[in-house]
Parts: C-alpha cells; structure tokens; sequence
C-alpha cells in the first residue's frame, strides 16, 4: 500500500456537510460527483496528500443509508492506494483477509476500488484503490 488515498465519512445532507467541511478547512471542495453502481453521491476535499471525501447515499437502499440507519453519521471507511488493485487483492485474500465482492469495480475519480470485509478487520470498512489506467 503506498498511502492513505482518502477518509470517507457518511452524512445524511451532502450540501449543508460539504458547506460545513468548506468553513472547516478553508478550501472548497476539490472534486464531486455520483457513483451510481454505488448508490452515493460524493465531494472531495484535498488536504496535502490526503482527501477527506463526504458520501451521501443516493438512495435509501444504498449501502450509505443502510450505514447511517444503522450506525450513523460518521467514518464510514479509510481508502488506500495501491499501485494493482487486483495484484493487492490476491495478496490480502493469501494473508486471510476476505472482500465484500470478488472483483474491484468502478469508484470515484476515475479508481477501480475494492473493499475488505469488516469482519476481517476489526469492524473497519478498508477500501483499497487503484487510478484507473487510459
């Protein structure tokens, strides 16, 4: 892994959050968009290496919603960047880690993503990310 790509937090409002993290930072946000095959509706906000990305789910079906149902506002998940997200994923199953699907998918800003199962590590949704290549 070769660093922490982004802390996602799940909110209930994306714009009144992302108009809360622009008076918190004193930066706007650096990137948004929907991630439909994930059902959510993201802002990013770069700070240094590092992006603070806000996720609002964009139905209640979403896995978002179901996260803030269930546990509320807050941390939803730490994304790490790989350089082969499919190489990495193969690495992580030998060393007994499980993924929630068995093969990355699409994810914001142009990644190809995948998420380890957080009955493997300690309760913590871990994505790991990959910049999606041509």
């Amino acid at each position: 892994m070769k660093r922490i790509a982004h802390i996602a937090i799940a909110v209930k409002d994306l714009a009144a959050s992302k108009e809360l993290f622009q008076r918190l930072l004193g930066i706007p946000a650096s990137h948004e968009e929907q991630v439909q095959n994930q059902g959510v509706r993201t802002a990013m906000f770069q700070v240094g290496e590092t992006a603070v990305e806000l996720l609002e789910g964009m139905n209640p079906d979403s896995p978002v919603s179901k996260f803030i149902r269930n546990k509320g506002e807050g941390i939803h998940h730490i994304s790490f960047t790989v350089e082969n997200v499919v190489q990495e994923m193969d690495r992580l199953r030998n060393a007994g880690f499980r993924f929630v699907d068995n093969q990355p998918g699409p994810g914001a800003d142009e990644t190809l993503v995948a998420f380890l199962h957080p009955r493997t590590t300690n309760g913590l949704l871990i994505e790991i990310s990959q910049k999606r290549r041509g």
